[in-house]
């Protein structure tokens, strides 16, 4: 069985680390150059920067902090927000990232993703995906989820995957932030249709958390902010009780 990842989420927003609930009510949470760099020493498996308001201000991600960022860090570092064509994902592969995270421009383009990963490989090429739960239907948003696509997030999963995408990365908004534990059902549904890694986004609270997600699930990573960021988990005392729960960890 292939090991799981504990991987950090770094939520940019005017150059600084945030962190919201349910996608709003959004705090600072620190430098995100600083909080890289204790993330690898902590032993996180990747990290993740996602520029959260590059799309709504129809501008690019912050390259030159991703070049910051990289220097510092020797871990797999995907970053996304603002990508809209190769162009952009390939500025960003020359600053340090190693994988690309498209969301709202790939359901704009889907091409995109196939674009993405003819020229960079499918393992470049993340798909994060922004879902909400609508009538006991879980729903796609986009454009950091003020935008309602009426796409069902499970026919949204099988396209990206079919279009060429390596990972997905999702993100239950109602869950978001609340530290009440992942959204199992649908994490799980997802995970068992596609045959490519998933990231799970939203909802970690406890350490007993990420263990229901690894048993329940059959999603490959997990990932976190705000426990991170204010060292309420710590990612190495997370890694040991794993272990003890006998889930395959790195």
């Amino acid at each position: 069985m292939l090991k799981k990842r504990i991987i950090p989420c770094l939520d940019i927003k005017d150059g600084r680390t945030v962190k919201g609930i349910k996608f709003l009510d959004i705090q600072d949470a620190g430098d995100p150059v600083v909080l890289a760099k204790r993330y690898v020493n902590e032993g996180a498996d990747e990290l993740v920067f996602l520029d959260i308001t590059a799309t709504q201000e129809k501008r690019k991600t912050w390259v030159a902090l991703v070049a910051r960022i990289a220097k510092e860090i020797n871990i797999p570092f995907t970053v996304g927000g603002g990508i809209n064509s190769v162009e952009d994902a390939k500025r960003l592969i020359d600053a340090g990232a190693d994988k690309i995270s498209i969301n709202s421009a790939a359901i704009k383009n889907p091409s995109l993703i196939s674009e993405l990963a003819i020229e960079l490989g499918s393992q470049c090429v993340v798909v994060a995906i922004d879902i909400k739960m609508i009538n006991e239907e879980w729903f796609v948003y986009i454009n950091g989820g003020q935008v309602a696509t009426g796409i069902k997030a499970i026919d949204w999963a099988k396209q990206a995957e079919f279009l060429g995408a390596g990972e997905l990365l999702i993100t239950s908004m109602n869950n978001d932030g609340t530290k009440n534990g992942f959204a199992l059902p649908i994490l799980d549904a997802i995970s068992k249709l596609v045959s490519i890694p998933i990231i799970a986004s939203g909802g970690a609270g406890t350490q007993e958390h990420f263990k229901d997600l690894f048993a329940q699930t059959q999603v490959s990573a997990a990932l976190a902010a705000s426990v991170f960021h204010f060292s309420e988990i710590s990612i190495p005392v997370l890694k040991n009780y794993l272990k003890t729960q006998h889930i395959p960890i790195r």
